[in-house]
Formats: structure tokens, sequence, C-alpha cells
């Protein structure tokens, strides 16, 4: 079975209380900066809360642009406000923990992580065989990180 282990990172220009204000509220449904690739919609509770559900769409040509969509629910399992937000994928085209973690650096700016460690499931894994998943899942993170990093640098400290 193929099983991804990816950590990507990324340092952005602002303060990490802003920084996890933008991926809490990208969780709520907010699409500020992690479409056009995903897009994520509340099912129950709030996602910086344990218990919290979210569902998850993976957009492989973009938002709202047709294409095959990959869907799957995440549910909160821990979270330390501000610093860590770890997440399970529970049901749909994902199964495993994923960590996102923040760090203040001394300058003022943060650095961002997403840990991901999941499996793909259902039809998905017959995709696996065929495509780099993991290649695929970094591309879209780093550019939502890149995406995140522009919005939060153009606003005034």
């Amino acid at each position: 079975m193929t099983t991804y282990d990816l950590i990507d990172e990324a340092v952005i220009d602002a303060p990490a209380d802003a920084v996890w204000d933008a991926l809490v509220a990208e969780f709520r449904g907010a699409r500020k900066w992690w479409v056009p690739a995903n897009t994520f919609t509340a099912v129950s509770g709030v996602p910086d809360e344990v218990g919290g559900l979210v569902g998850v769409t993976v957009h492989t040509k973009g938002a709202d642009k047709g294409g095959l969509k990959l869907r799957f629910t995440s549910r909160t399992v821990a979270v330390e406000p501000g610093r860590r937000l770890d997440v399970e994928y529970v049901d749909g085209v994902f199964r495993g923990p994923s960590t996102f973690r923040l760090e203040p650096l001394a300058d003022g700016r943060t650095r961002i992580s997403m840990h991901f460690t999941g499996s793909p499931h259902g039809w998905l894994k017959l995709l696996a065989k065929v495509a780099d998943l993991g290649a695929e899942h970094s591309k879209g993170t780093l550019a939502a990180f890149e995406s995140l990093d522009r919005q939060l640098s153009a606003v005034p400290r």
C-alpha cells in the first residue's frame, strides 16, 4: 500500500497569531489562500477544537474548473492554539494523520509546516499507482503557503 510521509514548510512574513488566524479561517471555508487547489468546509464543530470535522476538496484542475475532485474529511484531534493543529483524515480518499505547526521566528516571521502522513483509500489507491500524488500534494501545499505569505505580508503591521 502507498503511504505518504511528507513535510512541507515555508516562512511567512507575518507573526504567528496572524498565520494561525488565517489557517483556521481557511479551514472554516474562507477560500482566501489555498484556492485554487483546495477548498474547505466546516462539517461539524469548528476546526480549531478537538472533534471538529472539516470537508476537504482537492480540485485537480483548480476550483470551479472541472476536472477530478478528491474529497475527504478531517477530524481535529489536538490543538495548541497559535502553535499546532493535529488532524486525522477519517473518511474519503485519504486516511491518516496530518500536523500543522507554526514556529515564531526571532524576526517576527513564522515558519509554517504541514506533516502529512496519509494513504490513498478506495479508488484513489489505483490512481496512486500511476500518478505521483505525493509530489502533487507538496506542490499544492507549497503554492498555498506562498499565497498565504503574499496575503499576509501585504497587511501592514
